[in-house]
């Protein structure tokens, strides 16, 4: 039988553990399988692009672990009160491709995007930095703040939106975070007022276009970018002259350069993958340094997300099971097993 996570199973875990217990668990799963680079079967993701937006596939493996996510993304999604990304995958067996696992992967994709940000930021991030601005408060910002403000001690967000009602949205679901950690978190009136003086700078918006949301005159030396929102050709954030003055790391290079900031510079702009600064260093040399984390979410952290629910879902005796693929006491007999005759099926495991 495969094991089944639905939306109300990630409630659960969120209410029995909590947000922060959750991303820094699942930082230590995705930190765990980046310094494993070389054991995985990688390749950039399948994207099917549409005027309106894109359906991707993301697969990956290992000599024990295949896994694969569906995700889309469609920014005017909010308008039919649906969700702009939404995503659900699998991990199974190499062995004998076997699902083990089904799982949503909206909720999961924005806990391993945040993950995945402070596992560079650790790296990346000047020490002491205490200030984040927050530009675009969609879906995924609350994650992103909660993930800052337990790993690196971030304790005033800086947050700026079109949209004011979503960063209000933001300031009233992080109350419990500013009560408990005393904690700032400010509505902004502009990009520019949001950056002043911030130390980390995180972008996550969610536009189809060729944006550019931060201009170079707005980032100051020490700090550190971690843009997240340009995750698919044709969509970006920066200004180009940015990427030219920063030490520039990204996930998995043959994908970023199609999909991410990276589509704005030539072919042999040298960049770092996380992975090499995970096992080598060299990120950040001085605190005038300009870091930048060219975030387009790659394959690997739904591997190790999967991984991880997958055992918390066994320690907390959650999940459902399902008869998604036959178990038969004869496996050449499927056609006994389509019309439901008892001697065609195995016992129960």
């Amino acid at each position: 039988m495969t094991k089944y996570l639905g939306v109300a199973e990630l409630q659960r875990m969120l209410a029995e553990i909590g947000a922060e217990t959750m991303l820094a668990q699942m930082a230590g799963f995705i930190r765990e399988d980046f310094l494993r680079w070389n054991h995985y079967e990688k390749c950039a993701r399948s994207a099917h692009h549409s005027r309106v937006g894109v359906i991707e596939l993301m697969p990956v493996s290992d000599e024990k672990l295949f896994a694969f996510k569906y995700v889309n993304g469609h920014p005017r999604n909010p308008l039919r009160r649906l969700p702009t990304v939404m995503a659900f995958g699998m991990l199974a067996e190499v062995a004998t491709g076997y699902p083990l696992l089904l799982s949503e992967l909206t909720i999961t994709t924005a806990l391993r995007t945040a993950a995945t940000s402070v596992v560079a930021a650790r790296c990346l991030a000047r020490p002491g930095s205490r200030r984040m601005a927050l530009i675009g408060n969609g879906a995924q910002s609350e994650f992103q703040a909660i993930a800052f403000m337990a790993a690196l001690g971030i304790d005033e967000i800086r947050a700026f939106d079109v949209d004011r009602k979503a960063t209000e949205r933001l300031q009233a679901n992080l109350a419990p975070y500013i009560q408990a950690r005393r904690v700032q978190v400010r509505a902004m009136a502009s990009v520019r007022e949001a950056v002043a003086g911030a130390d980390i700078v995180t972008t996550i918006t969610a536009d189809k276009a060729r944006a550019q949301v931060l201009d170079d005159d707005m980032v100051q030396p020490g700090m550190h970018l971690n843009a997240v929102g340009g995750d698919c050709p044709g969509k970006t954030e920066l200004d180009a002259r940015i990427l030219e003055r920063a030490t520039v790391v990204v996930e998995y290079a043959p994908q970023t350069r199609i999909e991410g900031e990276l589509q704005q510079m030539p072919a042999d702009f040298p960049v770092q993958e996380l992975w090499q600064l995970l096992q080598h260093g060299g990120g950040r040399t001085g605190d005038g340094d300009i870091t930048l984390f060219d975030s387009v979410g790659f394959a690997l952290e739904d591997l190790s997300a999967l991984r991880y629910l997958q055992q918390l879902a066994d320690t907390l005796e959650l999940g459902q099971q399902l008869d998604l693929v036959p178990r038969l006491r004869d496996p050449k007999d499927l056609y006994g097993c389509a019309l439901g005759r008892p001697a065609a099926f195995a016992l129960a495991d």
